[in-house]
């Protein structure tokens, strides 16, 4: 008896996608995540930019359903906004439909945006973008209810997006805030906060087994873990 056998496909192996920031607006990553509504069953959804860099969020916007027309709008706001048109950018996303949509493509072409995708199934090629959400849905004020309208969770994400940006002393950056590191703020603050631990271990020194803590802020951000090597060669072929 004859068998057909069809031949297996080879799985196409994707490489893990490498970006590397060392200054703001360099590199941004976007999402869309879902926001409870009061009636079950119904979302908001927003759609929020965050710089990789600095974790400032430079846009977002909700809305009531997933369109490319309003990813479209949000990144000439944002780019906008940043004073950044016509310079080199990469924004970083995972593979949900108003990303892909031609177009949203065809926008960062006309931008001169260079757009950068997760490989397909791979929650965590998107890191940033995943932390900084669930950061906000862990917060204490964030409603598990639901939003009762539109208006009222554009309200509660534009105050959040005021504390996270501004107020929230974020641990990824020496526990500066995310504007301080996006505009520059950082270096000072930190000579200033090393002067300050310096100080208190002079004046007391038998509190202080070993030196104190490495305030040195990090030269570069990298979307994926990334070898020493593979980091030289990729700050060469970026310069």
């Amino acid at each position: 008896m004859n068998t057909h056998r069809s031949r297996t496909k080879t799985p196409v192996k994707r490489e893990v996608p490498t970006h590397i920031a060392t200054k703001s607006n360099q590199v941004w990553t976007w999402d869309i995540t879902w926001l409870n509504a009061a009636i079950k069953g119904q979302y908001y959804k927003l759609y929020l930019i965050l710089d990789m860099f600095s974790r400032l969020i430079v846009g977002y916007e909700v809305w009531e359903s997933e369109k490319a027309e309003y990813a479209e709008h949000l990144i000439k706001r944002t780019t906008l906004s940043q004073g950044i048109s016509g310079k080199p950018l990469i924004l970083h996303s995972d593979n949900g439909s108003p990303m892909k949509a031609a177009t949203f493509l065809s926008t960062l072409e006309k931008l001169g945006v260079q757009g950068s995708f997760s490989r397909p199934r791979v929650s965590n090629d998107n890191p940033y973008s995943e932390s900084l959400f669930k950061t906000m849905k862990y917060r204490p004020k964030y409603p598990f209810k639901g939003f009762s309208s539109l208006e009222e969770a554009r309200k509660w994400v534009q105050k959040f997006v005021h504390w996270y940006n501004t107020k929230h002393l974020h641990s990824g950056i020496k526990f500066l805030t995310p504007y301080q590191r996006h505009y520059g703020l950082d270096k000072e603050i930190m000579k200033k906060r090393i002067k300050t631990y310096e100080e208190a271990k002079s004046r007391n020194p038998q509190r202080w087994s070993k030196n104190i803590r490495d305030w040195s802020l990090p030269k570069y951000v990298a979307l994926n873990p990334i070898k020493e090597t593979e980091l030289k060669d990729y700050m060469v072929q970026n310069k």
